[in-house]
Formats: C-alpha cells, sequence, structure tokens
C-alpha cells in the first residue's frame, strides 16, 4: 500500500498520507505509475461525458482534455518535457545537456516547445472524435503512457546514475519491474483496439513513433534516460496517440 502512496504522491496531486520513503516501498512504487494513468483516465473519461452531457463545443471539450491531466499530475511530466527540449536545443556535448536537464531556469528554447506542444496537442484533440468507445480507447492512453514510461526506465540505462528516477529505479527487481510494466502496457492497449478498433491502432501507432524517437534520442544525446527525459516521452507519447486515433479516424471514414 505506501508503494500506491508514494507513486500517487509523487506523480499526481491526489492528496495522499505521509509515508516514509522506505527501500522496500520505493522498490515497487514505479510499478503503480500507470495505476496514476488509471486514475487521470477516469477523470477524463468523467469530462468527456460531462462535456457530451451538457453540450459544450469541440473547442470547449478539447481545452479541458489538454489541461486535465497535466494539472492532475501537477504538471511534472511537461516540467521534464521543458527540460529536455532546452538540452536539446542547446547543441551542446552529452555533459553539458545533463547539467541543462539540472538547471531549474527556463530557457526561451522550452517556452517556445511548451507552447507549440499545447497548441499542436489541443488542435488534436479538436479533431479526434470523443463519442462512444472511442473515447474510452482514448481514456486508457494516460495508462499506456506511464507503463511504457515506466518500462523505458527500467530497461535503458541511467544516463547519470543519480537522482530522482534513480531513487524509484535502485531498489527495484528489474526483471519483475518489466514485467509487471510490460503487462500494464499490453493490457492498455490490447483494450484501446478492442473498445474502438480504429482509434485504437491508431493511437497505438502514434506511441510507437514516440517509442522510437524516445528510445533513439536517448540513447544518441544523453546515453540514457533521467526522469525529465521520462517525462519527455510521456507527452509525446500522449500526443502522438491522440494525432494517431485522428488520423485513423480519417481513415475510417474515408474507408
Amino acid at each position: 500500500m505506501k508503494s500506491v502512496i508514494i507513486a500517487f504522491a509523487m506523480y499526481s496531486k491526489l492528496p495522499m498520507p505521509r509515508v516514509d520513503w522506505e527501500e522496500k516501498a520505493l522498490s515497487w512504487a514505479l510499478c503503480w505509475f500507470p495505476l496514476v494513468g488509471l486514475f487521470i483516465g477516469a477523470a477524463l473519461r468523467l469530462w468527456l461525458a460531462l462535456a457530451r452531457w451538457l453540450g459544450f463545443g469541440d473547442i470547449f471539450t478539447a481545452a479541458f482534455a489538454l489541461l486535465l491531466p497535466i494539472a492532475l499530475s501537477g504538471g511534472i511530466h511537461l516540467d521534464g518535457f521543458c527540460d529536455t527540449c532546452d538540452a536539446l536545443s542547446s547543441h551542446q556535448s552529452r555533459e553539458r545537456k545533463l547539467e541543462i536537464l539540472k538547471d531549474s531556469h527556463t530557457g526561451a528554447f522550452a517556452i517556445i516547445c511548451c507552447g507549440l506542444y499545447l497548441i499542436v496537442f489541443f488542435a488534436a484533440w479538436c479533431e479526434v472524435s470523443v463519442a462512444g468507445r472511442a473515447a474510452l480507447a482514448l481514456c486508457l492512453g494516460p495508462v499506456l503512457s506511464r507503463g511504457l514510461s515506466g518500462l523505458f526506465a527500467v530497461t535503458l540505462p541511467n544516463a547519470r546514475g543519480t537522482g530522482l528516477l534513480a531513487t524509484f529505479t535502485g531498489p527495484m527487481d528489474a526483471a519483475k519491474a518489466r514485467v509487471v510494466l510490460a503487462a500494464w502496457a499490453a493490457l492498455a492497449a490490447v483494450a484501446m483496439v478492442l473498445l474502438s478498433p480504429w482509434t485504437g491502432v491508431g493511437a497505438l501507432a502514434g506511441a510507437a513513433l514516440a517509442c522510437l524517437y524516445y528510445v533513439t534520442t536517448a540513447k544518441r544525446q544523453f546515453g540514457g534516460v533521467t526522469g525529465d527525459l521520462a517525462g519527455f516521452f510521456l507527452q509525446l507519447c500522449e500526443l502522438g496517440m491522440v494525432l494517431g486515433a485522428a488520423a485513423a479516424q480519417r481513415m475510417e471514414v474515408l474507408v
């Protein structure tokens, strides 16, 4: 139970009781990361249903579909996205990029990339259909993104060997954690396709492209992963899923 509390305390704004971050609890905390995604997905589904019931327009619905996951996560993953954009845009050495990730100041490239990201993500939510089972499939996206993010965290090398991500992955049994996180991701992926085949497959295609880019970038540019990079991936993955779902839905109409 302590592992669940730590996971929610770290990766969400949901109020949690105070517990000691002991090694045994930390060793399983990341395995519950997708459960945080399930909570966010449930809140997102509730919003989409409420917006549809109240007759809100696509723009208003899309705006809160974009903002709700960021607000419920406390913006921690978007912060990692911004820090990573600053580092990548510096075109410096690997060591200097890792230093930029630790810098608490926000650079111009972070602001530019964050603004562009939010615009594109908002546009994607405006284009995708959130009716019926398609909405349920999309609301499982936060579970899949967190399952994959956790899986990469315990599979790829840690770029620093220290830091917040290392605090979570250090005490873990990596082999068992990979099985648990892969199971989360697989169950979410299968459920998305079963709920809405076109939407689900499109979302998975977008997630796959995000995975490919992330693994390549993390290895080449940083020599592994960090907490900031994990947040960077999560944001890209969730954008990729909505974009992929929107494109697949258009293809379904044409077919």
